[in-house]
């Protein structure tokens, strides 16, 4: 991270923690041998190591707010290390806590924490302030509130499960919380966000993971004069799709969740040979050529990738139960952890390696053919609705990915369904949905072919 403008700089340390993943930060602040933990994610590991690192306690654990888009370890890491939990008292939080709102402070060292009620992204959303001994702000911790070059989105709680708070209604407190709050600190205060680019808690987050209060002041384009209705009609326009998980997360986030490797640990694993019971989900977690290659009747092709995380928590719901199939122990030990950080492990009715005889194919694309005829495959755009606005191929049908389960059934048969999506990850995982929904049609992934058609209308 940049070193803290000032002399004070060599006093504390602030270390981020980045998911690329989840797109998700997390902060220690250290200052001497007190340590405050700031959002942290799943697994406490990285944490303690920082700790043993510097020979420092965790003292504290703070929760910006109830996160939706994954699970946080601040019960596992309070119960181990005897470090006190804070939150806004706004959360209703389950496990034991300190509230921390509008005045309330923490020191760690010689530096304090101050508290600041920001509510939009959630109605319970905290900002920490980090002031130096001069009484000076060094750095804020947004949350989701304010992200480097976005605004948390505020159409996360309509679900009565976490509140049936309005869009609108969230998004106007948004406004007023950057506009009285966050953007009144001096220019040079740090920005550090909870997320960053590609997460779907916000809609535009720039590549940087931190920035200062100045510098959004003047790039941010939430941050622009606007009056309150126009911020709400910008910021509400072309929201990102909510995963099926968001609204478990934040649940299970309020309660506080198991420990990261008991949980790991608690997962059923099968032997290759063994029966899986029948009409439970199966996801192949292989490269999609293996998938095509063989597979069991039925799979769903979500492969280990960046965003595994994210397509399996849109794709299953969390009420599912579901085999998760890999081709290595290793393998398997790395979707069961990213499983984990979403909290659906409890989910998992088995884990299992390949078996050697995979009965079913898929058939190969004939990518000629396509280009020549595309009016003889019925074709379907499984791309996010912001994404479909600019069509690759005319008369596609859109079902985005996390809809098409659901909706495979309107897909019309007379023709071969080709799949396609923007690089090919997620047309592997659509073209496996619509095969099990569809059986006996001809279903084709056009996968990363999709590129040699990007830019050019097929007509």
């Amino acid at each position: 991270m940049p070193p803290l403008p000032s002399s004070t700089a060599s006093a504390v340390q602030i270390q981020q923690f980045y998911d690329k993943g989840l797109a998700h930060a997390s902060y220690a602040v250290r200052c001497g041998r007190q340590i405050a933990v700031i959002d942290p994610g799943r697994d406490p590991q990285p944490y303690y190591d920082f700790a043993d690192e510097h020979e420092a306690n965790i003292i504290a654990v703070i929760e910006t707010h109830p996160h939706a888009d994954f699970v946080s370890s601040h019960l596992e890491i309070a119960q181990e290390t005897e470090a006190t939990i804070y939150c806004s008292k706004l959360v209703g939080a389950k496990y034991p806590h300190k509230h921390f709102d509008d005045g309330d402070r923490l020191k760690i060292g010689n530096m304090e924490l101050h508290a600041i009620n920001t509510p939009g992204h959630s109605p319970d959303s905290i900002s920490v302030l980090l002031m130096d001994e001069m009484a000076q702000s060094r750095a804020v911790f947004t949350g989701d509130t304010l992200f480097v070059g976005d605004v948390g989105r505020p159409d996360l709680r309509e679900d009565e499960a976490v509140g049936g708070h309005q869009r609108e209604a969230l998004a106007a407190q948004l406004y007023r919380s950057t506009r009285n709050k966050l953007m009144t600190l001096p220019g040079s205060t740090r920005v550090y966000p909870a997320h960053g680019p590609g997460s779907l808690c916000g809609k535009t987050t720039s590549l940087d993971l931190d920035s200062t209060i100045a510098k959004e002041l003047k790039t941010n384009y939430a941050l622009q004069p606007m009056s309150e209705l126009e911020f709400i009609k910008v910021l509400l326009e072309d929201q990102p799709f909510v995963p099926k998980y968001f609204a478990h997360d934040v649940q299970l986030n309020k309660q506080g969740a198991p420990s990261f490797e008991d949980s790991i640990r608690a997962v059923p694993h099968l032997g290759s040979t063994d029966p899986l019971e029948p009409g439970v989900l199966l996801i192949d977690t292989r490269p999609a050529a293996k998938f095509r290659a063989g597979h069991l009747q039925g799979a769903i092709n979500l492969q280990d990738g960046g965003k595994f995380e994210t397509w399996l928590g849109s794709v299953v719901g969390p009420k599912e139960k579901f085999y998760l199939l890999a081709d290595t122990k290793i393998a398997l030990d790395t979707v069961e952890r990213k499983t984990a950080k979403i909290g659906y492990e409890g989910n998992i009715k088995g884990a299992l390696l390949a078996p050697a005889a995979l009965p079913a194919t898929s058939p190969a694309v004939d990518v000629e053919a396509v280009r020549q005829h595309p009016g003889q495959f019925t074709i379907v755009d499984i791309r996010n609705r912001t994404e479909a606005k600019t069509p690759v191929f005319d008369n596609a049908l859109v079902i985005p990915l996390p809809e098409l389960r659901e909706r495979a059934h309107e897909i019309p048969t007379d023709k071969p369904v080709l799949i396609h999506c923007a690089g090919g990850y997620r047309s592997a995982a659509g073209a496996s949905i619509v095969q099990a929904a569809l059986p006996g049609v001809q279903v084709l992934d056009l996968g990363e072919a999709i590129t040699d058609f990007q830019n050019q209308a097929v007509h």
